[in-house]
Parts: structure tokens; sequence; C-alpha cells
């Protein structure tokens, strides 16, 4: 990354509790998956697993063994796909990273519309999940490379898809906001 990128900056108060991690990104370039590792690596030092969608799995194979696992949407089998999930979160070493939007989507997009697949994974899952929200933000500056910005939170309202997305949605903004305020 350090070839790519001028450098890479955690905004985050969040204090790791001993719980497995469901986090929550917006998904809006390749590298979406790999910052999300590396603030995993930096800050909550769990095994890394993440959810895409199979025909994607299919053409980048070796995700699989870095953590990727597949999901179908509009099939029968995306209920096994977000049943592995919560099995997966049973596990407090474990982290789920998922894109709740299903897709890969403009960075310049201010609001995000969920699937349905995050609120079913919390209803399945039997303990006590850290859900966890990231912005990434990428900005230039007097850069010849991008600086990214990594902008992690805790969620802690009620475990409905709208509260979440509402909650999501309201996060980014804010994270947006400061973005703005920077100067370099």
């Amino acid at each position: 990354m350090k070839r790519s990128f001028h450098e890479l900056i955690i905004n985050s108060d969040v204090e790791d509790q001993g719980k497995p991690i469901l986090l929550i990104c917006n998904h809006n370039s390749w590298w979406d998956g790999i910052w999300a590792l590396h603030l995993n690596q930096q800050k909550f030092h769990r095994k890394f697993h993440f959810m895409m969608l199979e025909e994607q799995l299919k053409k980048n194979w070796f995700f699989q063994y870095t953590g990727g696992f597949s999901i179908r949407k509009s099939d029968r089998t995306a209920v096994e796909s977000l049943n592995y999930a919560a099995e997966l979160l049973e596990n407090k070493n474990n982290l789920v990273l998922m894109f709740p939007q299903g897709k890969l989507q403009s960075m310049h997009r201010r609001t995000f519309t969920f699937e349905k697949g995050i609120e079913r994974i919390l209803k399945r899952t039997n303990n006590e999940v850290e859900l966890v929200f990231e912005v990434n933000l990428v900005d230039y500056f007097s850069q010849a490379k991008p600086s990214v910005y990594l902008n992690a939170t805790v969620y802690s309202g009620e475990y409905s898809l709208n509260a979440i997305q509402e909650a999501y949605n309201a996060f980014y903004r804010e994270c947006i906001q400061q973005q703005e305020k920077k100067e370099v």
C-alpha cells in the first residue's frame, strides 16, 4: 500500500470489547477490503472474514484463501451465506466485513441503501456482537498519491435494518463534514 498511497490515517475511538465484530463499510473501490483488513490489523486483531458476491469471488478466486466467502443474491443459497456469517460471529476471535449496499458505488454518494442481510445476520447470532461502522474517504490534497482516511465508530442502537442504515448514513455525513474541514 505504501507504493499506492501517501498515508493511511485511522480516525477511531473504538475500544476492543473482546466481542466478535461485524464491520460495516462503504464500498467504492477495489481497495475497501484491504483498508478494512488494515483497520483490523491495527485495532482489532481478529481473524478476518468478508462476504462478497459469488461472481466476484469466482473472478478473484484467491480471496477465498484470505477470508472471503460468497453470497449469491436473489437465490435461496443466500440464506446459507447469511447463516455462515452468523456462525462466524459466534466466535469472539472473528471479524466479518460486509458491504451492506451490496455493490460498488461512487465515493461521491452521500446516502446508502442497505440490503437486508445485516439484520438477518444479527437476528441469527446468539451472542453479543460489536457492530462497527467504517467509512473510507480518499483525498489527494497537495500529494501526488492519495491519503486514505479510515473512520470507525461503534454502533449501539437498535438492531433493525432502518435504524442501522440511518445511523450509518449519519456517521458517513459526519465523516464527510470532518473531511471537508481538513487543510494541508
